[in-house]
This record gives C-alpha cells, sequence and structure tokens, in this order.
C-alpha cells in the first residue's frame, strides 16, 4: 500500500475532522454525565485486576426493572466511563439501570482483550441487577457490543439479554488494517478476522444497528455490511454525525431509546 493509499484511509475513518466544534464534544460529555450522577444514585464497581476495570452503575429511582450497559467509542484508544451517563436518561426513564465500564485500550492490549474485558463487565453488571439485559454501544463500543453476541465469546448472561442495539459500529476491522491505526491496534490477519462481527454467524438475540446519515461514508458502510451479514434492521438517522447519533438514547421518547427497548 502507498503513503498515498493509506493517507486516504485514514482520512475516511477521521471523524472529527467532519464535525464543526468537534472538540467541544468531550468536555460537554464529561459535565453533562457528572451533572446526571448528582441526581441519581451510582456505585462505582471493579470487575477485574486493571486499573481501568471498572464502571459506574447509575440506579433509576425505586428497583430496577432490568439492566442496560453502554459500551463506548474512542478507536478501543481513548475514553472512560466518565465520558457517557449522560445517556442513561433515557434507560433510567424507564425503571433501567445503566452500566457504563472503562476498559484497557490499545496499545497496551489488544483488541480481543478488550472483548473478554468487555465480557467480564457486562457479565458483573447483570450479576449485580436482576432481570432483563439490553446492550448499546458506539463506533468501537458499536463492535464490542456486537462481539457479545458473537459464540465464541464468554458471556454466560447472553441468554438475559433481549436486544442489543450498535450505533456506528466497526464491523469488519480488516478494514482498518488499511489505516495507520493498525499498528497501535495490533491488527494482524488473524485479530482482524476474528475480531469482525460480520465474519460472525448472526445471533439469535434482536439487534438494530443505528447510524447518523451525515457521518463519514465508510461509517454507513460498515452500518450496512452488519445488516446485511447479519439480516437485521439498520436505521440511519438524518441530520446526525459520528458525536451526536448517540444523542438518542438520553431522551425516552426519541426512536433509538424505542428501538433498544423495543
Amino acid at each position: 500500500m502507498s503513503a498515498q493509499d493509506q493517507t486516504d484511509w485514514d482520512d475516511s475513518y477521521a471523524n472529527a475532522a467532519y464535525i464543526p466544534g468537534a472538540d467541544d464534544y468531550p468536555a460537554r460529555w464529561q459535565a453533562d454525565s457528572a451533572a446526571l450522577l448528582a441526581r441519581f444514585r451510582h456505585d462505582t464497581l471493579r470487575y477485574g485486576p486493571h486499573p481501568r476495570m471498572e464502571m459506574d452503575l447509575v440506579f433509576p429511582e425505586g428497583d430496577p426493572e432490568g439492566l442496560v450497559v453502554f459500551v463506548h467509542g474512542g478507536y478501543w484508544q481513548r475514553f472512560d466511563r466518565t465520558y457517557w451517563s449522560f445517556l442513561a436518561e433515557g434507560a433510567l426513564a424507564r425503571g433501567y439501570a445503566v452500566a457504563f465500564p472503562s476498559y484497557p485500550l490499545c496499545p497496551e492490549v489488544t483488541i480481543p482483550e478488550i472483548t473478554v474485558a468487555v465480557a467480564r463487565a457486562v457479565q458483573l453488571a447483570a450479576d449485580a441487577v436482576p432481570g432483563p439485559v439490553r446492550l448499546a454501544g458506539h463506533s468501537a463500543g458499536g463492535h464490542l457490543v456486537a462481539r457479545m453476541l458473537c459464540a465464541d465469546v464468554d458471556l454466560p448472561c447472553r441468554d438475559r439479554i433481549r436486544r442489543a442495539l450498535a450505533i456506528s459500529p466497526v464491523s469488519d476491522l480488516r478494514e482498518m488494517q488499511k489505516t495507520s491505526m493498525a499498528e497501535p491496534l495490533r491488527l494482524d490477519d488473524g485479530v482482524a478476522a476474528g475480531e469482525s462481527p460480520v465474519l460472525h454467524p448472526a445471533p439469535a438475540t434482536p439487534f438494530t444497528v443505528w447510524v447518523g446519515a451525515d457521518e463519514r461514508p465508510v461509517f454507513l458502510d460498515q452500518a450496512r455490511w452488519l445488516g446485511q451479514a447479519w439480516e437485521c434492521a439498520v436505521e440511519v438517522e438524518a441530520g446526525k454525525h459520528h458525536f451526536d447519533v448517540i444523542d438518542g438514547l438520553a431522551d425516552p421518547a426519541h426512536p433509538m431509546c424505542k428501538a433498544l427497548f423495543s
């Protein structure tokens, strides 16, 4: 691959460069999340020995009806649990507890190790909250949520999962081998294939793919590829880009939140 080819592929996955005010989003997410945690009872739980193996578990008023687990994105290299609690609003309004796990990041660990870590987090959260489980994830987190439904992942609570929602997921990691991220992500052929949901059989669990109409074209492709491979619904939300497409989870009346609870 020529240097020009790699530059082109890097640009195709460059979300922030095409979002006005992109640099303002992380601070806003953290501030909104801190404000939500100030309003609701929550615990911070450890699910493993690594310093990043912890999660915030936010509770609704009264006993939870079930559990939502949200898995964050960041190309498996960025962010943690402190940015995302604002998204709990929709599920809390429906009486569900919501877990927000951090996880170890590349290049310290591999993507298969992240998959195992997230499965541990989901299982611990499910052990803590009875009832049905629903999964949602964004970008790399959408990939990880899809992986939770694959038979090669050890997840004893899988039979409790009622629906999973992958928002702007990366579903074919072989594409990422064409970018400069391949090195920090340690994407050899085996990892890229083994961690690509499109190469795994469709799960029995109901599954929805969601993507913003204004996202980079490759994310529309990644969403479409997973919808085709798993024969599941792909919802394309008008007027949304990669950073604001997640906002529907915070509104119990939004079609995205309704889809998660359908």
